[in-house]
């Protein structure tokens, strides 16, 4: 018997570790860099399996006000984790900035030119479709649709618009052909398979609230050590230094 006891004391030292999940709810924005960051985290933390849901802002703040299981947040802006802290369902101690996202431009159709500005390509007869993501549950939708109408375009619009779910719709949108031009994110044109394809006109800021991208460890996260780990990662320089490459600004609030 306790030769039994002796060889099953050395099995169970010999299993490997359990990693210890992490569930990350982030923004459609990401897409294109969150593998990046999730494996430069692990680096520091291989106890770690984090797992990652990509989708609309605010479709991941309703889910996480009704009680969905996500430990970190991270919002395309700042007013979804606020508001989540308000409620009791995150902790707004650990509200962090991470980036700015930057709205552009972006056509493939070799007849439309995004330098010539919107106003021009609302105009245009040949531009049948103009895609933003949605203004009531995305980010980038609202700060489109605040573009748009700051630049007295957004009744004008109206017939042309297609709306995506989430940026990442909103671009896929563009690739094939049901629209001419889309506002997406900057970030979004840096992903591998998309850098250089087509033409694209960054949007200037002047008048528009910057998209202040947030951080946030929510109320099913406060037990999960991770959670913590991971939002601080995103002021560290491996993570910023990622952001800025794949065409985010970097907000000057990140905590390291």
């Amino acid at each position: 018997m306790k030769k039994v006891l002796i060889l099953l004391l050395a099995s169970m030292l010999t299993l490997p570790a359990l990693a210890r999940p992490l569930l990350v709810a982030a923004a459609s924005d990401l897409g294109y860099c969150i593998d990046e960051l999730v494996a430069a985290y692990r680096k520091t933390a291989p106890d770690v399996e984090p797992k990652v849901s990509l989708g609309a802002s605010g479709n991941f703040f309703a889910q996480i006000r009704n009680g969905a299981p996500f430990d970190v947040l991270l919002s395309a802006d700042m007013d979804y984790p606020r508001e989540l802290a308000k409620l009791g369902a995150a902790d707004g101690a650990t509200l962090t900035p991470y980036a700015i996202g930057r709205l552009a431009l972006w056509s493939l159709d070799p007849q439309v030119d995004p330098h010539r500005g919107l106003a021009a390509l609302v105009a245009d007869a040949r531009v049948k479709r103009v895609a933003i993501a949605n203004p009531a549950t995305a980010p980038y939708g609202r700060a489109a649709k605040a573009l748009l109408e700051l630049d007295g375009l957004w009744d004008k619009v109206q017939p042309k618009l297609v709306i995506g779910e989430n940026i990442a719709q909103t671009a896929q949108f563009v690739q094939t052909g049901n629209a001419q031009v889309g506002i997406v994110s900057y970030a979004t044109l840096h992903a591998t398979k998309l850098k250089g394809v087509g033409r694209f006109a960054l949007m200037p800021q002047d008048g528009l609230a910057p998209l202040e991208q947030g951080a946030i460890v929510t109320r099913a996260g406060a037990g999960n050590p991770h959670a913590l780990g991971f939002v601080r990662f995103l002021g560290s320089p491996a993570a910023r230094a990622i952001l800025a490459r794949n065409g985010f600004a970097l907000s000057t609030g990140t905590r390291e």
